[in-house]
């Protein structure tokens, strides 16, 4: 059954159809498949899997570490498209580098364990029995390899969690006219009522395709437009006229505090009379960044993030399931932050969705690979550029993390070659999407970029007064401090005197103990002291230090990393009212909360 919300919400088509549910399922330890031909053998695979979820976590089915090559296969008596239209097959995420077949014929390679991999299905379709057969590997042992949070290791340590190997996204099928939309990116900046369309067309185009777009904003049409399509690409720019909001055009800008999306129908026609039909939406919003603020809409606007890991006890980097999402997001502002860092993993679209709708901001990190080599290097580059693809539309996203903590990079402080790397990527995002900012090694060993970003695990208050409560207090810190065991800044004064700061990790308080709590970060025993603690580590970081924002550790309980907000089956772990009152800075909800903890 097809959920509420489009699992490519921006490029959306009605009619598609869902493929999650039970698959056939091998391990293949030996790498013997292929020789085997396993892609086109009607033997049935031995077990049985449930997808999207991956067969290390629990409701996969499997519930095991599995051999670094893994087999899924699906029957589907799925009738051939009707004359004219071509059959997709879309799966959101395959980890790590994947093959795909259908009815034996081999259609794509892809590596990457983030994006999506999409292919036409259309000419191997038949009318009888079809059958969709993926192999997936995962070496669990290879550190070149972007793997985020996922451990190398065979069990859990420190900060790392199982691995999430194959599909563990949704897999699903569209039919679409020979002719069709591929793909759009809406560019919106700092001119309310403008905003530039580049469409992007598969198929043939002759004479007489014509595409219409119609703007929209809650029922009232804002602008409508009309072309003659001439190659496979279109670029366009259309004024909203809306006598409503143009006396107050902020009515329309996008925040978290106001979500306001602009909805966008676009059809293709052709001359004979097939049309392709699809539904997408933008917001009116401006990113940028001066000396001393995060700039929303022109205007500085403070940053209050949750990390957030997005793992699930019993579906690890999968969500359970589409309700799991947006109430990620509920739980996030109802806790008093009003955006959230997604930390080494890319978020599913329909999480990005819900930022969007109900009005979050989103620091965007990547899977991180833990060995520097031009094969290290080549493989994170593709992926950023495959995210920012999928991702760029959304109003949500404000910032790209290209590094975090010198993962990949463990050398940048002696090496060449890891600095330029690091400049490199964060130059390559900029150009490829100059509509956000980019931090370009978050934590420490800043080198560049358009943030300095700070991670400090210190639980003492008066450390925190002494590096973040003045702005001339943060400047030292930037200058001379060290954070992690590293130093904080590894370019001149001049170079980093101009960039505002983050502190884009800290906090870290477990609440209670337990024999696979890692130990790494601070205690409390009770949720009363919780309060308190919150309460001490926020009073110096708010919006009259000399900070631009703040991220906290973390969200959520994750497997030995005990430190959430929340627990692992996301139950608040004390009052979100006091929490959220410190979170915003709220000087009542202070006091409230000192005396809560006596």
């Amino acid at each position: 059954m097809n959920g509420a919300v489009h699992p490519r919400p921006q490029l959306a088509r009605t009619g598609w159809i869902s493929l999650d549910g039970s698959w056939q399922f091998a391990e293949d330890p030996n790498g013997v498949g292929l020789a085997e031909r396993w892609y086109d053998s009607g033997e049935p695979f031995a077990e049985t899997i449930t997808v999207p979820f991956p067969p290390e976590s629990g409701s996969s089915g499997i519930a095991r570490d599995v051999s670094d090559i893994i087999w899924y296969r699906l029957s589907s008596e799925l009738a051939r498209p009707a004359e004219g239209i071509r059959r997709l097959i879309h799966f959101e995420a395959i980890d790590y580098r994947s093959s795909i077949w259908v009815n034996g014929a081999h259609l794509a390679d892809h590596e990457g364990g983030q994006t999506r991999v999409s292919v036409d299905a259309t000419n191997m379709w038949s009318d009888a029995d079809n059958s969709i057969v993926v192999r997936a590997v995962d070496e669990r042992r290879d550190i070149e390899q972007p793997r985020g949070k996922q451990d190398w290791n065979d069990e859990p340590h420190v900060i790392w969690y199982r691995r999430t190997s194959g599909i563990w996204r949704s897999v699903w099928i569209e039919d679409v006219p020979a002719t069709r939309i591929e793909s759009l990116v809406w560019s919106t900046g700092s001119t309310f009522g403008l905003v530039d369309l580049e469409a992007r067309f598969a198929g043939p185009i002759d004479e007489g395709h014509q595409i219409s777009v119609t703007l929209s904003h809650k029922g009232r049409v804002l602008a409508r437009s009309q072309h003659s399509l001439l190659s496979s690409r279109l670029r366009i720019q259309l004024s909203l006229e809306d006598s409503v909001s143009e006396p107050e055009p902020e009515q329309l800008w996008w925040s978290p505090e106001n979500p306001q999306l602009i909805e966008a129908e676009l059809t293709v026609t052709n001359p004979n009379g097939r049309s392709d039909e699809v539904q997408s939406y933008f917001g009116f919003r401006s990113v940028g960044a001066d000396d001393r603020s995060f700039l929303l809409n022109n205007r500085p606007y403070f940053l209050r993030l949750a990390l957030e890991q997005g793992y699930w006890p019993h579906t690890h980097l999968a969500a359970p399931s589409e309700d799991d999402l947006r109430r990620e997001v509920e739980l996030i502002k109802e806790l008093g932050f009003n955006g959230v860092r997604i930390h080494q993993k890319v978020a599913d679209s329909r999480f990005l969705y819900w930022c969007d709708r109900l009005g979050l901001v989103v620091w965007a990190d990547a899977a991180a690979s833990y060995r520097f080599s031009p094969l290290s290097l080549s493989r994170t580059t593709r992926e950023w550029l495959e995210i920012v693809e999928r991702d760029r539309n959304h109003p949500s996203i404000v910032a790209w993390v290209a590094f975090n903590e010198s993962w990949g990079v463990p050398e940048i402080s002696t090496d060449r070659r890891q600095r330029a790397a690091v400049l490199a990527l964060y130059n390559l995002l900029v150009a490829v999407d100059g509509s956000r900012i980019v931090i370009a090694n978050d934590g420490w060993e800043f080198v560049g970029g358009d943030i300095a970003a700070v991670h400090d695990y210190s639980h003492d208050p008066a450390v925190f007064e002494r590096r973040y409560s003045q702005l001339d207090r943060v400047r030292d810190t930037i200058a001379t401090g060290r954070t992690g065991g590293r130093k904080v800044s590894l370019v001149s004064a001049d170079s980093r005197a101009h960039v505002p700061v983050v502190l884009s990790e800290f906090g870290g308080i477990n609440l209670a103990d337990a024999a696979e709590t890692w130990k790494g970060y601070g205690q409390v025993a009770n949720a009363a002291d919780l309060v308190a603690e919150l309460a001490r580590l926020f009073e110096w970081i708010g919006e009259d230090s000399g900070l631009a924002g703040f991220c906290y550790t973390q969200l959520t309980d994750t497997v030995q990393e005990r430190n959430g907000l929340l627990t692992e089956a996301r139950e608040f772990k004390a009052d979100p009212t006091l929490i959220s009152a410190i979170v915003r800075g709220d000087v009542v909800g202070r006091l409230a909360s000192e005396e809560a903890s006596g």
